[in-house]
């Protein structure tokens, strides 16, 4: 058994002007299992904490600088580690990194370095593994640690032939596989790789919809010279209908279960993709999602999807979603789904018991068949006749004694279409609008903007200022346009602190007229003066931003108005006076710059054991 639950929207994507690019050019995990670094298609990296959709810090390089690798995180040492520009000694084609090993580099030529020792000597020469003279190169790689080794392993492409490489570590040995041609010709549409038993598997995907599985034991014989011949196994054959996948990539999750995205429903018309689990041992299809949007991939490596600790990263469309996943023990009943479930009642009278030609081969039972399921949510079991039709003051007590008696996993699962009902009658009956029904749901926290998208732009419309405070404290999600339409309506300590990334808000800024960004500048500079000054006096029930939220706001800002600001008469004195505050800020931390070194010195001094009671020490500061 295999179950996708509900997604969420981690971060939008910046839309690339190919089709055949992608805004993601990698997904890591760093050192706290709920934060994912991501590396979009051009100049930024930045790290999310997944649990809630923030984003944590976010790093660019230079105005005609690229980023040529996804950012890794360095274990060891707690750092980021990542490459502009292709080149340190050579062309770099990644680095890898892993908990319990050093982070390594693969060069484009196919060497391998490990990053301490590529620091320390820059400009030392790499070798060429691979002959460019007979137009090899990489087309995907990653790595592993496991039995106290380190393996990079890279597969390459030439003249129509496909080969594994396995790199070694400690000692250094190189072993070379080729990997079984299919009949049509086609190269693998994508890799992956996973340790399990002491054996390196590796799962590739054909555009016909074979998934193979090859097998490298970690234990194995090294030093083996030439190119060995590597075995494989047919693991699951995909249904694609009368043509070929295009972009589609396959993960294995466990040792019975395949993530496959990109590819079409069994069931379902053309033209559209789905996120699908699969048993590969009973070849039976076992949870699916539609995935609304193109398909977009890694830049230069054939892999859309990121499996990381039970949570699939899917790019589709305009947005990256992580999708949770669950897999069970599976039997033959179970992946037939013909297994009974605790908490799941098959009503007696309405059950055609299935014969082996239904199990087997999917015919359809002569009678009808109904599972009902025990666990009903909350609103299946309210009327829903006062939240389709009833007056204002009927809704909010409807829903108060809804939320009051729901548990937290009923509330869950009713909330979100509660909302959305209430949502879509407002934006029908121009004269029905329920304020108090819609800001408890919000405090339920069991709401979030991608639930219910329309929610916070129809408090919007109606002014209602509490509930746009409310619904920006609570989401976790709201989208950067969204973010600006509140800043055109109101400013408030909410909007500061609302999520966002750097290079999805700046445009939507630029859509800000001069008198509004004159007004909020001002306003920033207000709140920071007031902190700066207050810090220890503020209302600790207040939500308060930091004084580097405020310092990005301004920034943000200026970067996307500095010339409108340059010209305009109006902004020459709020110029002025930031720049001043801007001068004097530099000054300040320059004088406590120079007083580092003796403040430091004091927490290395022991504390003198003649101190009675009372006593005054003279310490000279040079």
């Amino acid at each position: 058994m295999a179950t996708l639950f509900e997604g969420f929207t981690l971060c939008g994507l910046v839309q690339t002007q190919s089709a055949s690019d992608s805004a993601i050019q990698g997904i890591e995990l760093d050192g706290d299992s709920d934060h994912a670094v991501v590396t979009d298609s051009t100049r930024a990296v930045t790290l999310y904490k997944v649990s809630d959709q923030k984003p944590l810090g976010s790093w660019t390089v230079k105005q005609g600088q690229l980023l040529t690798c996804p950012a890794v995180f360095n274990f060891q040492t707690n750092e980021y580690v990542v490459v502009s520009d292709n080149k340190v000694s050579a062309d770099v084609w990644r680095v890898h990194s892993a908990p319990g090993g050093e982070p390594v580099v693969l060069f484009q030529r196919g060497a391998v370095r490990l990053l301490d020792s590529l620091l320390s000597a820059p400009q030392q020469p790499i070798e060429d593994i691979l002959s460019e003279e007979e137009k090899e190169v990489i087309r995907w790689s990653t790595n592993i640690v496991a039995e106290k080794q380190h393996f990079v392993l890279f597969t390459t492409e030439q003249k129509g032939e496909h080969f594994l490489y396995v790199q070694r570590l400690n000692p250094n040995t190189l072993q070379k596989y080729r990997l079984e041609r299919e009949d049509s010709r086609a190269p693998p549409l994508s890799f992956s790789a996973s340790l399990r038993d002491k054996h390196i598997n590796l799962l590739y995907l054909y555009p016909n919809g074979c998934v193979y599985q090859s097998v490298v034991a970690v234990q194995g014989p090294v030093g083996l010279e030439g190119v060995q011949a590597l075995p494989r196994s047919l693991r699951l054959r995909l249904p694609v209908g009368e043509g070929e996948l295009g972009a589609a990539s396959a993960v294995a999750l466990d040792e019975a279960h395949v993530a496959v995205v990109g590819m079409p429903h069994p069931s379902a018309r053309t033209g559209k993709d789905f996120l699908c689990i699969w048993n590969t041992n009973f070849q039976t299809l076992q949870a699916d999602k539609e995935m609304v949007g193109r398909i977009c991939g890694q830049v230069g490596i054939l892999r859309i999807v990121w499996c990381y600790l039970g949570k699939l990263f899917v790019p589709h469309g305009k947005a990256l979603s992580v999708i949770p996943y669950e897999c069970q023990k599976s039997s033959l009943a179970s992946a037939l789904g013909k297994l009974r479930h605790p908490g799941i009642a098959v009503s007696k009278s309405s059950v055609a018991i299935p014969s082996w030609n239904t199990l087997l081969h999917g015919d359809q039972p002569q009678g009808p068949t109904k599972i009902v399921d025990s666990r009903k949510s909350v609103l299946t079991v309210v009327h829903l006749q006062p939240f389709q039709t009833g007056p204002v003051e009927e809704v909010r007590r409807e829903v108060e004694a809804l939320v009051s008696r729901g548990d937290a996993q009923d509330l869950q699962l009713s909330v979100g279409r509660l909302a959305c009902q209430l949502v879509a009658r407002s934006q029908v009956e121009t004269a029905f609008y329920a304020p108090g029904a819609l800001a408890r749901l919000v405090k339920t926290q069991c709401l979030c903007h991608s639930m219910c998208p329309d929610l916070l732009l129809l408090a919007l419309e109606h002014k209602d200022y509490f509930l746009c405070q409310l619904c920006l404290q609570l989401f976790p999600d709201i989208p950067e346009v969204v973010t600006c339409a509140c800043l055109k309506t109101f400013i408030g300590n909410e909007v500061l602190q609302t999520p966002y990334s750097d290079n999805l808000l700046v445009p939507h800024l630029k859509d800000l007229n001069a008198p509004q960004v004159i007004l909020f500048l001002q306003y920033l500079q207000f709140i920071y003066l007031k902190y700066s000054q207050d810090v220890y006096t503020q209302t600790p029930v207040l939500r308060s931003p930091t004084m580097t939220q405020i310092i990005d706001w301004v920034c943000l800002l200026l970067d996307a108005h500095f010339t409108v600001l340059v010209m305009a008469p109006d902004a020459k004195g709020l110029l002025s006076n930031l720049q001043s505050f801007v001068k004097s800020q530099v000054k300040l931390f320059s004088e406590l710059g120079k007083i580092e070194g003796s403040l430091q010195e004091l927490h290395k001094m022991k504390p003198s054991k003649d101190i009675s009671q009372y006593s005054i020490e003279v310490i000279e500061l040079f």
